[in-house]
């Protein structure tokens, strides 16, 4: 029997019709689909492509055993995760190994800070694995925000709020043009590395880029929480004719 294929999928920043037309044809022509959620909810990737999928659809819902209850430096953290990520590698693998294609959907670009990326470790010496890359979610933020996010000779940092404070304002003090992801909870802390950086008045928080509720404004004039859909911008200044 033909082995079948376990396709990563980037969906992109969160709207269908910015989906690749390769990423299209394989939701709307598969009949085995997965993807991550959080337990009780739907799932924002489920929900882009809840007018693609075909009338027989298999479906297979990942639920996250863990995502903010504990915190990610916690012993049981990994050792949850690892073992979702084990349980969720055997079924799709043994689907794949019984001939059948499946569907990974992922948000923005699978090997962007994306889940898919644990399985695709797991399961690339198994059964054949393909990726289809996509519009990133930092990509649809500056393209929201309306500005260029580098230019000329401009150096792009991309980190994550979760880091300590002090890493954080030193890479935001050292680059020219600044992408921050992984926000929520951690926008406070990301305020005051800003500040202590010195560039609060050029900072940018874009919330839902390229979903419907897109929200684009100032650092200085935004609330006090941020929503998991949130990215901050530092445009680039650099060299220009």
């Amino acid at each position: 029997m033909t082995c079948g294929t376990i396709h990563g999928v980037g969906l992109g920043p969160g709207a269908a019709d910015l989906m690749s037309v390769r990423a299209d044809r394989l939701v709307r022509g598969t009949r085995h689909i997965a993807y991550f959620r959080k337990a009780g909810r739907r799932g924002h990737a489920r929900t882009i492509v809840s007018d693609m999928l075909r009338a027989d659809a298999v479906e297979y819902a990942m639920d996250y055993p863990v995502t903010t209850e504990i915190p990610v430096d916690h012993p049981d953290y990994n050792d949850r995760l690892a073992a979702f990520y084990a349980r969720c590698t055997a079924h799709l693998a043994a689907l794949a190994r019984a001939g059948e294609d499946v569907v990974v959907l992922c948000e923005g670009d699978p090997f962007f800070y994306g889940s898919f990326m644990h399985l695709h470790a797991r399961l690339r010496a198994q059964v054949p694995v393909a990726v289809v890359p996509a519009i990133t979610g930092m990509s649809g933020a500056w393209t929201a925000s309306g500005q260029p996010i580098t230019w000329g000779d401009d150096v792009l940092t991309i980190a994550t709020a979760t880091l300590p404070e002090a890493e954080l304002a030193r890479r935001i003090r050292d680059t020219d043009a600044l992408v921050v992801m992984k926000i929520g909870r951690h926008l406070a802390k990301l305020r005051r590395a800003v500040a202590a950086a010195g560039r609060t008045g050029e900072a940018w928080l874009v919330e839902y880029a390229a979903m419907p509720n897109e929200r684009v404004r100032p650092l200085a004039e935004a609330d006090d929480t941020a929503p998991y859909f949130a990215i901050l911008l530092i445009h680039g200044r650099g060299r220009r004719p």
